[in-house]
């Protein structure tokens, strides 16, 4: 087993006055390393290709993470799928990326735009080998990754998109692969450069998509661990414990409140510099502490890690804010998001007296929430996470 991991995310935008989506993205994890990954496009719009893309997705996924073979995943769809009254036909077009122990990744695709692979910042011209399932074409590729790898997936919603507009014949593959190349260079994160791309789409349509338009990306990368200290412990004699265990792990190490950065200075010998600069009026000043990468308020700073990260799995309409922002919370969601893969939280249960003010609205179950939250949100995208109380 190699040290690398897949960083998986996706964003979809539907057909203008639809309520539901015709695409539909599935990621089934088979076992740690590797995972099935569809991107399914169902017949037209709205409800019918909503049922349409869900359960091709569902379908896929389950019996490929279940090892079964290509060839019976396509029978079953055929057998499957509802036929529509109005076209005589009943599929959806698919694309299935498997990774396999983060070593090699099979690609299927049938129907859909064909995968962008990015590699070493440059447009991969990858093998394919065509194959016939059940009378329809499918085309299958296998990949042996590299570091910086990046797969982008899309339904026909993104080259169909600037066609009568901006485009004649709408937003080339190759024109698309041009502008995710230059993306893929700023480093951002899977989640990201799907959204860019789809945004990018809903501009070309006007902000009336004339198809259900997704992207998934697929980005190949290091593990990279990162530590975060939230509060003081309950007991005191433990706040040498807890700080040798913080202090002695790899990766950056990240302090949230003004208590918790206190002891962590006194351990350190090192004294807490203040930054009264505001970076904003809703979020409190960061602090420095030689020997630790950042140093931020507590409740009020991880509440809007929380916001952001929420947003960040959802529509992700708030990346541009915190991607370029300074202040604590857009820097921790940064380093969160972005930069680690594997994350330990050293969670102090101690009951700050200035919480416990009946007219502020903090109190020590909604300290442990919060963590709570953000461990589920971070999960989410797919961050290995590990959780010690004192």
């Amino acid at each position: 087993m190699n040290d690398l991991c897949a960083d998986i995310g996706y964003k979809s935008i539907n057909h203008v006055g639809e309520e539901l989506c015709g695409d539909h993205v599935d990621v089934v994890e088979e076992n740690e390393g590797s995972t099935v990954i569809v991107l399914a496009d169902g017949l037209g719009s709205g409800v019918k290709a909503s049922i349409l893309s869900t359960l091709t997705a569902k379908i896929i996924s389950t019996m490929m993470a279940a090892g079964l073979p290509i060839e019976e995943c396509v029978s079953t769809i055929a057998a499957t799928l509802p036929v529509c009254s109005l076209r005589g036909v009943a599929y959806s077009t698919f694309t299935i990326m498997h990774l396999i122990n983060n070593e090699t990744v099979e690609i299927i695709q049938y129907d859909n735009p064909h995968v962008i692979v990015i590699r070493d910042y440059e447009v991969y011209e990858y093998p394919k080998t065509e194959m016939n399932i059940g009378g329809k074409k499918i085309y299958k590729s296998v990949i042996k990754l590299q570091e910086d790898d990046v797969f982008i997936a899309m339904s026909d919603g993104c080259p169909h998109a600037g066609i009568g507009g901006r485009y004649n014949f709408g937003w080339k593959r190759e024109e698309i692969a041009a502008y995710m190349q230059a993306l893929v260079a700023g480093g951002y994160t899977a989640k990201n450069l799907s959204t860019m791309l789809v945004d990018e789409c809903d501009k070309l349509y006007g902000g009336k998509p004339g198809d259900d338009t997704t992207a998934c990306v697929v980005k190949i990368r290091k593990r990279e661990p990162m530590n975060l200290l939230f509060g003081p412990p309950s007991n005191r004699d433990d706040a040498n414990r807890m700080m040798s265990l913080f202090f002695s792990k790899e990766g950056k190490h990240i302090i949230c409140g003004g208590t918790t950065s206190s002891i962590a200075a006194k351990y350190l010998g090192k004294p807490v510099k203040a930054t009264l600069s505001f970076e904003r009026s809703d979020v409190p000043p960061i602090a420095e502490i030689e020997g630790v990468d950042l140093v931020t308020e507590g409740v009020i700073t991880m509440n809007k890690v929380i916001e952001y990260a929420k947003d960040y799995l959802g529509e992700n309409q708030l990346y541009e804010e915190w991607n370029f922002k300074k202040d604590g919370a857009s820097r921790i969601s940064r380093l969160l998001f972005e930069e680690a893969t594997d994350i330990n939280f050293y969670v102090g249960k101690a009951i700050n007296p200035a919480h416990q003010n009946p007219d502020l609205p903090i109190n020590f179950n909604i300290k442990m929430n919060l963590v709570e939250e953000l461990t589920a949100s971070l999960k989410k995208m797919g961050k290995r996470i590990k959780v010690s109380y004192f």
